[in-house]
């Protein structure tokens, strides 16, 4: 199993970011298990932001909406074992073994501190990843049964998660779309997590904003960069990623084209405004 920036198909990876910056909105369809070995991630939701660096655990709950940003830290790449905890292989363990608690889990993204069933096992794994071959599927699916022991023996609550196959039921598109409305996500997604076919989304959604979701994502998404240029003095740089947009380029176009000046512009005269009131 050799090292690899990416794989959609093994359940167990390293995966290694050589670029000095990368960034991704995603929705799991599956439950996913990382340990990072070096760089960093900062992970943004909704309502918060976290950053994780060497040596962090983090389990991301699948239909988790959120943006991903990994970058090196010290001199050394992103790079971190990933480990895909699929709903078939997930049930097949529930099936041997009975689920202890199925409540609903508040948070989000869950945090394991260093534990040294964890450090015994990702010890256990980190050799796999010299093979010249994918791991055997009889050692993938022993890898990832002895993950979900050691992860339900250290949260007893985590089944609440890990035995959750539920699809997304039908909620409120304006609560949703109000939270989540700066994540660059095809609107199918959007159709998707609020429990939608995209015909039924979009015409739910022309009843509750009376406009189109392209029209109202591009609106929100400047008025949020806005705030953030002018009330926290950020650089174009550290907004645009963080308000939906795929590059800088893109958001000065579409930004002087909505404010009729350059987020550069604003962070000037704001400056200047505050500097006369002193």
């Amino acid at each position: 199993m050799a090292e690899k920036k990416q794989n959609n198909y093994a359940e167990i990876v390293l995966a290694c970011i050589e670029e000095k910056y990368f960034k991704d909105e995603i929705v799991l369809e599956h439950h996913s298990f990382v340990k990072i070995i070096s760089g960093e991630m900062k992970i943004i939701l909704a309502d918060k932001t976290h950053t994780f660096g060497s040596g962090d655990m983090v389990l991301f709950p699948r239909n988790q909406l959120c943006t991903l940003i990994k970058y090196p830290k010290d001199g050394r790449n992103y790079k971190s074992v990933v480990m895909t905890l699929t709903t078939e292989r997930l049930k097949t363990y529930f099936t041997k073994n009975p689920i202890r608690s199925s409540e609903h889990y508040q948070q989000k993204i869950l945090n394991f501190e260093k534990h040294r069933l964890l450090d015994s096992f990702f010890s256990s794994i980190i050799p796999y990843f010299e093979l010249e071959s994918e791991l055997p599927e009889k050692i993938t699916a022993l890898k990832i049964e002895e993950i979900l022991t050691i992860l339900r023996n250290i949260d007893h609550n985590i089944d609440g998660i890990l035995s959750d196959f539920s699809e997304p039921g039908k909620i409120s598109i304006a609560d949703f779309m109000e939270k989540n409305f700066m994540f660059n996500m095809a609107i199918e997604k959007f159709a998707y997590l609020t429990g939608r076919s995209l015909t039924t989304f979009k015409k739910d959604f022309k009843i509750a904003f009376k406009t189109t979701p392209q029209k109202w994502l591009t609106q929100k998404r400047l008025e949020l960069a806005y705030y953030e240029l002018s009330e926290k003095k950020r650089k174009p740089v550290d907004v645009y990623y963080e308000t939906g947009f795929e590059n800088l380029s893109h958001f000065s176009f579409a930004f002087k084209k909505h404010f009729g000046y350059s987020p550069t512009e604003v962070i000037n005269m704001k400056a200047t405004i505050d500097f006369k009131a002193n």
